[in-house]
């Protein structure tokens, strides 16, 4: 009966869906006539936590089948098996096609619930058009699960047992990455209602922006951490030694972050200087349109990836409809109402505000690249052209605007809004310029003259750390608003994150060796030795295992990379074994071995990696202290305003 309840939710949960489209459609009017509106709201809010809470049912309901293994639902049957250890259970709800369009329903419905709940701020008429539109995208996914993604099907007669996970997830990487991309994915969601919403009922201005920007943020923000985890997990999970290879469905992924940031920036002039009013409805478009690029992308089988779920085609057109339907719907709206967006507050070219929006145009750029480069082999594919566009062609092309982006992204913070002057300007970049400078020419002169555009990256990433931290310069730190310390962590992750990139690309060391039992192989500063191939034994999987012993100066430690073979479904995997120390990671594959006693062995020595993800990390903690920052400061502002 679980399954048959949580799809009786589903339909439920649709019906609230048409139901708040209705009443948002009746509060609009009521708005503008100034008669039945406070009624009318109350009934749309209610109408739309409920509906939060069916598709939040529907969706533990799943994960009751999976934890259950009840090989009567299909989708059970085809995505777990009754021996996979709990977490792998509770993951594989969400670890296929059908579950993660659950999820992703899931995320949207309670997102919708939560501004209903929360949003007091926004004029009534355009918080109506907002819930509206977020119950219109709603409706298209629930039509979509009912229809041709039904996660509740029977299976008649009920498996014996399941066909298991995929191996290369069963990981908890997928208890964690999933959900936060999709957090980040889907609330990019409310933006896009929030930016119809004032469209339709054309209030564009200050107070709409305050309203949206905690929840572009805190969409970022998840964006942010799922990006970076998922980035981790790829690395150490499928052996290839890389921590990004510009896959297509990693691109989808980028896409609207690249949107969302420029997005977060634009909202923000907004709220605070009535400026970009235009520039931020379109942002709200484009990000939204990304995510659901990203989504057909992933679910429409055109794609060959390991993150991909190749599935009926059919499936990637319904989704291709949503997308025509809702971004083409929403651009149309654009180009009539833009006409009437007033223009808002002007700047100079030299201010904060125009360092904003080069920025925004620098991302745009990149976003651009990425889109062309993600889709065109398609479009070639489609008409009869086999061609592949990888990572040679991105690094060329993104690396110069990047590097560019990272200079105004320094400069941004140190001018003053609405004008400035260049030689002020100068002179606050004096110190950051110096220090670029310095480990500029210090890390050329280390490596004897080569990289020079990784070099550059390494001296520009160390300027930007100063920079960063200039904005607290002369300030008393304990007073210092938390959106500030944000935006200073969230710069400085930046920078660490460009380092961490510049020093793998340029210094990372490489070794493929076939060696005996006994032998033993240098890899940078290191002397494996491999001591031992024995068999283990895990909790679904059997595995032959070395042992290798490595040596670096007077220090010794072991690795144990692994060859696991699962029998369900019967797949075998690489498992990296990774030291990780303060100037690196070593990181270590097992490969096979031959009839001469020799097994491979591949061994990256990769200095100071992990910056890579230590700096995700503080780009995330920099938006959520923003993000505690602009909650705080709202609830402050709203008992003043009781209190007068």
């Amino acid at each position: 009966m679980i399954a048959e309840a949580g799809l009786a939710a589903l339909w439920l949960a649709a019906a609230l869906a048409l139901m708040q489209v209705l009443l948002a459609w009746g509060a609009t009017k009521a708005a503008r006539v100034g008669r039945g509106l406070d009624e009318l709201m109350g009934a749309l809010r209610g109408v739309a936590l409920l509906q939060g809470l069916l598709v939040l049912g529907a969706f533990g309901a799943l994960i009751a089948l999976f934890v259950r293994s009840d090989m009567s639902v299909l989708l059970v049957a085809e995505n777990s098996h009754s021996l996979k250890p709990l977490i792998y259970k509770v993951a594989g709800a969400w670890g296929n096609h059908e579950g993660s369009m659950l999820l992703w329903v899931t995320v949207l419905a309670v997102a919708g619930a939560a501004v209903a709940f929360f949003e007091r701020r926004l004029e009534p008429g355009t918080l109506a058009a907002t819930l509206g539109t977020q119950a219109v995208i709603g409706l298209g996914f629930y039509a979509f699960l009912a229809f041709a993604s039904n996660p509740f099907v029977r299976l008649n007669p009920a498996a014996a047992d399941g066909q298991g996970l995929n191996p290369l997830l069963q990981d908890p990487g997928l208890a964690f990455h999933p959900p936060t991309l999709y957090l980040g994915y889907v609330g990019l969601s409310v933006a896009f209602s929030f930016a119809v919403g004032a469209l339709l009922m054309r209030d564009v201005g200050p107070a709409f922006a305050k309203a949206m920007r905690p929840w572009v943020l805190a969409a970022w923000i998840f964006l942010t951490i799922g990006i970076t985890a998922g980035s981790y997990w790829a690395y150490y999970e499928l052996g290839w030694g890389g921590w990004w290879f510009w896959d297509p469905v990693e691109n989808a992924s980028l896409m609207p972050w690249l949107a969302a940031t420029a997005l977060l920036h634009s909202v923000t002039v907004l709220a605070t200087r009535d400026g970009l009013r235009a520039w931020t409805l379109m942002l709200a478009v484009v990000a939204f349109s990304m995510s659901m690029i990203g989504t057909f992308l992933v679910r429409s089988g055109i794609l060959v990836s390991v993150h991909a779920f190749a599935v009926d085609p059919t499936r990637g057109t319904f989704i291709l409809a949503l997308l025509g339907l809702y971004i083409g719907g929403a651009l149309a709206l654009f180009g009539a109402r833009v006409s009437s967006v007033k223009q808002g507050a002007t700047f100079e070219l030299v201010s904060r505000e125009g360092a904003l929006v080069l920025n925004n145009l620098l991302l745009s750029v990149i976003l651009g690249v990425v889109f062309i480069g993600t889709l065109y082999p398609l479009v070639a594919q489609a008409a009869g052209v086999q061609l592949s566009i990888g990572a040679p062609f991105f690094n060329k092309a993104i690396a110069p605007v990047a590097l560019v982006l990272v200079v105004a992204t320094a400069a941004g913070p140190l001018l003053n809004w609405r004008r400035d002057n260049w030689n002020a300007l100068l002179g606050r970049l004096l110190v950051p310029t110096a220090v670029a400078g310095v480990a500029f020419a210090l890390v050329f002169a280390l490596s004897g003259g080569e990289h020079l555009l990784q070099v550059l990256a390494i001296g520009l990433a160390a300027g930007l750390a100063a920079a960063s931290v200039a904005p607290l310069w002369k300030r008393k730190l304990r007073r210092t608003p938390l959106n500030i310390w944000g935006m200073v962590i969230a710069h400085l992750g930046v920078a660490v994150s460009l380092g961490g990139m510049a020093s793998d690309s340029a210094f990372k060391v490489e070794r493929l060796a076939a060696i005996q039992v006994g032998q033993n192989v240098t890899v940078g500063p290191f002397r494996v030795t491999l001591v031992e191939v024995h068999p283990a034994v895990g909790p679904n999987w059997s595995a032959l295992e070395a042992r290798l012993s490595v040596e670096r100066g007077g220090s010794k430690f072991e690795l144990f990379p692994q060859q696991r073979f699962f029998s369900a479904p019967p797949t075998t995997t690489n498992e990296a074994a990774i030291r990780t120390m303060l100037d690196g990671q070593l990181y270590t594959v097992l490969g096979q071995g031959d009839d001469s006693g020799r097994w491979q062995l591949r061994l990256w020595w990769k200095p100071f990696v992990t910056l890579i993800w230590l700096g995700g990390g503080l780009i995330a903690l920099g938006g959520a202290l923003a993000l505690v920052g602009r909650v705080r400061k709202r609830r402050r502002d709203a008992d003043a305003e009781a209190y007068a």
